[in-house]
C-alpha cells in the first residue's frame, strides 16, 4: 500500500507553485512534482512571451502608426485572397487536363481492346486452318513402294 504523506509547496515560475508529495514504494520514498496555480482564481493558460509585451490598450484610429499597419494587413490580406484564387484556378485547370487525358485513355484502351479482339480472332482462325490442313498421322506403319509393283 502507498502511503501519502503531507505535500510541501515551493513556489514556482510565473505564478504556478510546485507541489511535492511523498509516496511510499518498495524502494523508498519518491517525491512526485504537481503544477497548481498559485494565486487565487488560479488555473488559466500560460501567455506565450510574444502576447505577453504587447499591451493590450486600444490604438488611436487616427495614428500614423494604426494606418500603417492596417495598409500592411489591407496588402496581406489582398495578395492571400489572390494567392487563393490563383490556386484554385491552378486546380481546375489541372482537373480538366486530367479528365481530358483520362477520356483519350479510355478511347485508346478501347481502340486496342477492339485490336486484340479481332488479332484474337485471326489467330484462332489460321489455328483452326491449319489443323483442318495437316493429315492425322496413322498408327499403321504400313507403306507402298510404287517402284515394286506386285512383288
Amino acid at each position: 500500500m502507498s502511503k501519502l504523506s503531507q505535500p510541501a509547496t515551493t513556489p514556482g515560475v510565473n505564478g504556478i507553485s510546485v507541489i511535492h508529495t511523498h509516496q511510499a514504494h518498495a524502494s523508498g520514498l519518491q517525491q512526485v512534482p504537481q503544477l497548481v496555480p498559485a494565486g487565487p482564481g488560479g488555473g488559466g493558460k500560460a501567455v506565450p512571451p510574444s502576447k505577453q509585451s504587447k499591451k493590450s490598450s486600444p490604438m488611436d484610429r487616427n495614428s500614423d502608426e494604426y494606418r500603417q499597419r492596417r495598409e500592411r494587413n489591407n496588402m496581406a490580406v489582398k495578395k492571400s485572397r489572390l494567392k487563393s484564387k490563383q490556386k484554385a484556378q491552378d486546380t481546375l485547370q489541372r482537373v480538366n487536363q486530367l479528365k481530358e487525358e483520362n477520356e483519350r485513355l479510355e478511347a485508346k484502351i478501347k481502340l486496342l481492346t477492339k485490336e486484340l479482339s479481332v488479332l484474337k480472332d485471326l489467330f484462332l482462325e489460321h489455328a483452326h486452318s491449319l489443323a483442318d490442313n495437316v493429315q492425322p498421322i496413322s498408327t499403321e506403319t504400313t507403306t507402298t513402294n510404287p517402284d515394286n509393283t506386285g512383288q
